[in-house]
């Protein structure tokens, strides 16, 4: 769900059985945020599955979705065929200014190579309410952990320029939504568990999805062992039966253009 970095490409499946879950935890956060969309318009940004647009359907909006991967959409299509998805990605959406009621991004300003000029372009699109979400805590610190008992180095790099990046806290995503031209954003922190099946966070990086999965996709056969191995041991000692309780946090911005919105 992306303003997708090559890493993302093809890994549809993969992350459908995989953290496609996970990140739909911030969802009823953002509806409550958003309220009923009673026949109002919505964009959702980087849909990725295609299941937030879908529950936002469900409270009455009339939603369209953009998600630039092609292995996302085709899930996409196949799971919510009710939802029109389409091509696009921050910053540069085909739709015109002011033309949804609303815009959500959830999960996408983590990954884009310029967050306030994505920022900047999801206020334009929208004559209502802007929402996005980012990680403050994910699930970065389990490949590590992997990585260290495998004794492997962990990944390095994905973080951006000096001059694009941002404080991935609370307060640091709300000065860079300020700086991308939100006013006055409203920030909470959403924390909460995900009970992680060990096949699905094996699915993740066995796909290829995000950092860690093209991390793992890049070692050679006997370091991809290692890695499995490390990954087994851990799994075996904390999740006897299958299931990781993981620990995530997200911060969620809503600025809105009329306050009675």
């Amino acid at each position: 769900m992306r303003g997708r970095p090559s890493s993302w490409s093809g890994v549809g499946e993969a992350y459908a059985a995989s953290y496609a879950e996970l990140c739909t935890g911030t969802g009823p956060s953002l509806r409550a945020l958003l309220g009923p969309g009673a026949g109002r318009s919505l964009l959702d940004v980087g849909a990725g599955t295609g299941d937030l647009a879908a529950a936002f359907a469900t409270d009455g909006w009339i939603v369209d979705a953009r998600e630039p991967e092609e292995s996302m959409r085709a899930v996409a299509g196949r799971r919510h065929p009710e939802i029109r998805i389409r091509g696009g990605a921050l910053p540069a959406l085909p739709d015109g200014d002011r033309a949804f009621d609303a815009v959500v991004a959830n999960f996408v300003l983590n990954h884009v190579p310029d967050p306030r000029a994505a920022v900047a372009e999801l206020r334009r699109v929208t004559r209502g309410v802007a929402a996005a979400t980012i990680w403050i805590k994910s699930p970065s610190w389990l490949w590590a952990e992997v990585c260290e008992r495998a004794g492997l180095s962990a990944a390095t790099g994905g973080r951006l320029p000096a001059d694009k990046d941002f404080e991935r806290t609370a307060d640091g995503f709300a000065r860079m939504l300020q700086d991308g031209g939100w006013p006055a954003p409203h920030v909470i922190e959403k924390p909460w568990v995900w009970n992680a099946p060990a096949a699905a966070l094996w699915a993740s990086v066995e796909g290829g999805v995000a950092g860690a999965g093209a991390y793992y996709l890049g070692l050679d056969a006997g370091d991809r062992g290692r890695f499995q191995r490390a990954f087994d041991s851990l799994i075996a000692e904390r999740a006897p039966h299958g299931v990781l309780a993981l620990e995530h946090v997200a911060a969620i911005a809503v600025m809105r253009r009329d306050p009675t919105l």
